[in-house]
C-alpha cells in the first residue's frame, strides 16, 4: 500500500516587467531554455497536484515558452502592484484540497528540481510548518508554505512576497541550504 501524502501545488511567479533588467527576465536563455521554462520544469518534477504560473507583463509572449507544459495559466490584473499581488492571485487560484504551496520564482538560474524535491520531502514530515531555501544568511524562496499561512500571504502588499513572512517566523520554518540560489537575475550584469 502506498503512503498518502498531503497534496501540494506549485506557484511559479512570472508576472513582473523586469524594469531593472530592461527586458523580460522570464525569456532569458540559460542552456537553451528560458528561465521561466527551467523553473516550471523543475517545479513539475515535484509532481504537484496543481501547477500554476502567474503572468502579468507581456503575458502572451511569455506564456508561449511554456504553453506545451501541464500548467494552469493565471493572469494577474494587478501585476504592476508588485509581487504581493501576483502571489495573492496564485494563492486564490488554489484548489481547496491543496495543503501547501511551493512558491518558485523564475529568476534563479541555479534552481534545480532536486532542491525542490528536498523541500517537498521535508514538508511532508511536518506539513504544518513552512520550508524555505536558506542562502546569504536568510530564508527565502523557493519556499513551501502550508495552507494555514495562505491568509497571511493574501495580506502581502507591494513588492513583498513569501520571503518577508518566512523571515518574520523563523522558528516555524524548516531551512534547506541552497547557497547557489543567492544569485538571481535583476540587472544586465547578472546575466
Amino acid at each position: 500500500m502506498s503512503a498518502t501524502y498531503p497534496r501540494h501545488a506549485t506557484i511559479v511567479l512570472a508576472a513582473g516587467a523586469s524594469r531593472r533588467l530592461g527586458a523580460p527576465k522570464q525569456l532569458i536563455q540559460v542552456d537553451g531554455e528560458s528561465l521561466l521554462r527551467r523553473a516550471v520544469l523543475a517545479a513539475l518534477q515535484t509532481r504537484p497536484a496543481q501547477s500554476i504560473v502567474v503572468l502579468g507583463a507581456q503575458s502572451d509572449a511569455i506564456f508561449k515558452t511554456i504553453a506545451d507544459l501541464a500548467v494552469q495559466r493565471i493572469d494577474c490584473a494587478d501585476w504592476h502592484l508588485g509581487m504581493g499581488a501576483s502571489l495573492g492571485t496564485g494563492i486564490m487560484a488554489l484548489d481547496d484540497s491543496i495543503a501547501g504551496a511551493l512558491i518558485v520564482l523564475c529568476d534563479q538560474p541555479a534552481l534545480v528540481a532536486s532542491h525542490l524535491q528536498r523541500m517537498i520531502d521535508a514538508w511532508r514530515t511536518s506539513p504544518s510548518r513552512a520550508v524555505a531555501s536558506a542562502y546569504s544568511g536568510t530564508l527565502g524562496v523557493p519556499a513551501l508554505v502550508p495552507r494555514a499561512s495562505f491568509a497571511d500571504l493574501l495580506e502581502l502588499r507591494g513588492d513583498y512576497g513569501a520571503r518577508e513572512l518566512l523571515r518574520s517566523r523563523p522558528n516555524e520554518v524548516v531551512a534547506i541550504d541552497a547557497p547557489d540560489l543567492e544569485r538571481d537575475v535583476d540587472f544586465p550584469s547578472d546575466i
